[in-house]
């Protein structure tokens, strides 16, 4: 299952109070190597309305290894909560978790737990 069940269905745009696109890796040491172009990816989100990109890569059914890049909030710290409401609605809305469910987003130093019921809005801590 690791790594599988994403890809094929990626690139995806989620919205969970905000329009966030959302990235499969092939690998988790794709996540390890990112290197990011802020001032390029802060024009692309303006042109495109989003508030944050996503790259996740599913470790196991309910952990997401992910990076969540936020230049417009000034760079891509540990982790902040909008990292799993993206993911967490899209994996709802594609059918790919059976909700309820509650997973885990890791973000480098961060973890944050998702909690999404079967309709209505995602919570994220």
């Amino acid at each position: 299952m690791a790594g599988q069940g994403l890809s094929s269905r990626f690139p995806a745009l989620a919205y969970a109070g905000a329009w966030h696109l959302v990235l499969a890796v092939g690998d988790k040491a794709r996540l390890d190597r990112l290197d990011y172009d802020f001032a390029t990816l802060e024009a692309l989100m303006h042109e495109r309305g989003l508030t944050t990109l996503q790259l996740v890569w599913r470790e196991s059914p309910t952990v997401f290894p992910a990076r969540n890049p936020f230049p417009m909030g000034g760079g891509g710290g540990p982790g902040h909560r909008r990292g799993g409401g993206g993911p967490g609605g899209y994996l709802r809305e594609a059918g790919l978790i059976q909700a309820p469910a509650r997973l885990t987003v890791r973000q480098r130093l961060s973890r944050l737990e998702v909690v999404i019921p079967g309709t209505g809005g995602i919570e994220v801590s």
